[in-house]
Parts: structure tokens; C-alpha cells; sequence
């Protein structure tokens, strides 16, 4: 027993000095998406003020490609000392979702740090459809098969899943018309291409204001600030309905868990910094710090609930 003791007593120190020590060379945070986007934005405002905190070099590397899942994987495959992150999105869960081929898991190869930040999204249509309402949107597809379409991303997109998510619950009927990317897609709503789509608040609210596309309803569970008379989903059609696009910060599986502790107070202190949380909001997303297991539960939750919309959909991707 006392050597056990003693052997546990040695490991609770080794930890402590690890952490203490963390980090001792500059660390990458991989961002799966090309630069420019809202990951890439997040992680480049982060980045200075988590190079201040540790002393070191904070590099940010864009590994696009394979609906995010090369960046993720080269995560997952990286040595587990927290010198490797990954900034991910839905993109995780709706990839471990339906890809029948991935070489990695998002639940066994990665390991959560600290949620960041989240963006409300909407329900949008363009004005030349003769709906002011979700329920009207649903009527005028039950009353027009096949006639109404919905833009998205791109096949595997979150915002592509979250649509279908909404039209299982309904009945409603739509086709789907994917583009490569969330600005191909805006395009294609603001000339009439396509018919309806969930977009972003800050890729949605110029537009609205404009008068080039009308809100139905936010997709959130709460109402939207910047929006308070728009109604939510939950409200209207689909109780408990919320989708969000989230970002959080995830390392190797196996990464010592002192050195995760440390990430995530660290990760959480920048977030708390009143400029941080300035220009994020001001970006239209909001700052959602918390522990490890809070966004672990969120990715387990939705890798889940996006199963089960792409087997009735019959998504799946090699």
C-alpha cells in the first residue's frame, strides 16, 4: 500500500510540474477550413493574446480539405502533448456521423478542451416566396411536392443536416441543392437560385436588413438579441429544436490531463478578456467558455443526433 501511495504521490507531482512547465515550445492550433472563415478569424484573434499567456509562439495552420476531416485527422494522429489543437465545428459530428471511412474517431482519437464561442443562425427565404412564417413554409412545401428547394454548404454541412433535422420533424418536403461553401450558397438565396436555407446571423443579417432576404424564425433555442421579434423554431414548429454553429478547441486523445486543465483555464482566461469578448461579439458570436466535459457532451449529443437525421435522409459518404 505505501508503495502504491508513494507511486501515486509521484505521479500527482510529475503531472503538477508538467503542467507548470506547459508550454515550453511554440504550440499550432489547426484550423480544417481555408483562411478567411469564421474558425480562421476566431483562432487568429486567440492567438496573440494566448502567445502572451505562455511565452510562446502560437501558430496557426490551415489544413482544408475532405469536409474538415484532414485537419482533424492530422490532430488526431499527432503526438498527445497539447502542442497539437484543432479548432473544430459541427463539422466533427456530422462527419463521424456519416462518413463510413474516416482514419480517426472524433470520440476515441480527440479529446475536448474548451468550448469558445457559438453563432445563432436563421431561417431565411427569398422574398419572391410567398411565406412570412415557418408554419407558412411548411404549408406552402406540403402544398407544392417537390417544388421547393434549400441551399446549403455543401453535402455534409451542418447547416445541410439541421435543415433536414427540421424537415423530418415537419413533414416537410425539399431538394436539396448543395454549393461549395457557405458564399456560393448566400449568392445563389440573394438571386433567387434557390429558395430557403438556415444561414448564419452575421452571413444573414445584412441581407435581412436589406430586404434581400426575409427571417422566418432564428434556430436557436432562445431568440436572438440582434433579432428579439423573430421567433424560434421551438416556438413555432419544432419544440426543443436548436442548432447552433459552435467552435472549440480540441487536442490528441491521451494528452496528460493536467496539461488539458492547463489549456482550458488558459483558453477560458483569454475569453474573459474584455477585447476578446468585444471583437467576438462584434463578429456576431457568442463567447462560451467552459469546462472540457461540457463540449464533450455537446459533440457525443450531436454525433448522435445527426446519425439518426442522415440515416432517415440516407446521407452517407465514403
Amino acid at each position: 500500500m505505501r508503495k502504491l501511495l508513494l507511486a501515486l504521490a509521484l505521479s500527482l507531482a510529475a503531472a503538477s510540474a508538467l503542467a507548470q512547465s506547459f508550454p515550453s515550445q511554440p504550440v499550432r492550433v489547426v484550423v480544417p477550413f481555408p483562411p478567411g472563415g469564421s474558425a480562421d478569424v476566431l483562432a487568429r484573434i486567440l492567438q496573440p493574446k494566448l502567445a502572451e499567456i505562455w511565452s510562446q509562439p502560437v501558430v496557426i495552420e490551415n489544413k482544408p480539405g475532405a469536409s474538415a476531416n484532414i485537419g482533424a485527422a492530422f490532430v488526431a494522429k499527432s503526438a498527445p502533448d497539447g502542442y497539437t489543437m484543432l479548432l473544430g465545428t459541427p463539422a466533427l459530428a456530422v462527419s463521424a456521423a456519416v462518413f463510413t471511412k474516416l482514419t480517426y474517431s472524433a470520440q476515441r482519437d480527440l479529446a475536448p478542451v474548451a468550448m469558445l464561442s457559438v453563432f445563432p443562425s436563421v431561417l431565411v427565404v427569398h422574398p419572391s416566396l410567398p411565406v412570412r412564417t415557418p408554419q407558412e413554409l411548411v404549408q406552402y412545401a406540403k402544398a407544392n411536392p417537390n417544388k421547393l428547394n434549400f441551399a446549403s454548404a455543401g453535402t455534409t454541412s451542418a447547416i445541410r443536416f439541421a435543415f433536414e433535422h427540421l424537415a423530418q420533424i415537419t413533414g416537410m418536403k425539399a431538394v436539396h441543392v448543395a454549393y461549395k461553401g457557405s458564399a456560393p450558397s448566400t449568392q445563389a438565396m440573394l438571386a433567387g437560385e434557390s429558395h430557403t436555407m438556415m444561414m448564419t446571423l452575421v452571413d444573414a443579417l445584412p441581407h435581412i436588413k436589406s430586404g434581400q432576404l426575409r427571417a422566418l424564425a432564428a434556430t436557436t433555442i432562445n431568440r436572438i438579441p440582434d433579432l428579439p421579434d423573430l421567433p424560434t423554431l421551438a416556438e413555432t414548429l419544432a419544440p426543443g429544436f436548436d442548432y447552433i454553429i459552435w467552435h472549440g478547441l480540441f487536442v490528441p486523445a491521451g494528452t496528460p490531463a493536467a496539461v488539458v486543465a492547463k489549456l482550458n483555464r488558459d483558453v477560458n482566461a483569454v475569453l474573459g478578456q474584455a477585447e476578446v469578448r468585444a471583437r467576438l461579439t462584434g463578429l456576431g458570436m457568442e463567447v462560451r467558455p467552459g469546462i472540457p466535459d461540457s463540449l464533450g457532451d455537446l459533440v457525443r449529443a450531436e454525433i448522435k443526433k445527426w446519425t439518426e437525421v442522415g440515416r432517415v435522409a440516407n446521407i452517407k459518404v465514403e
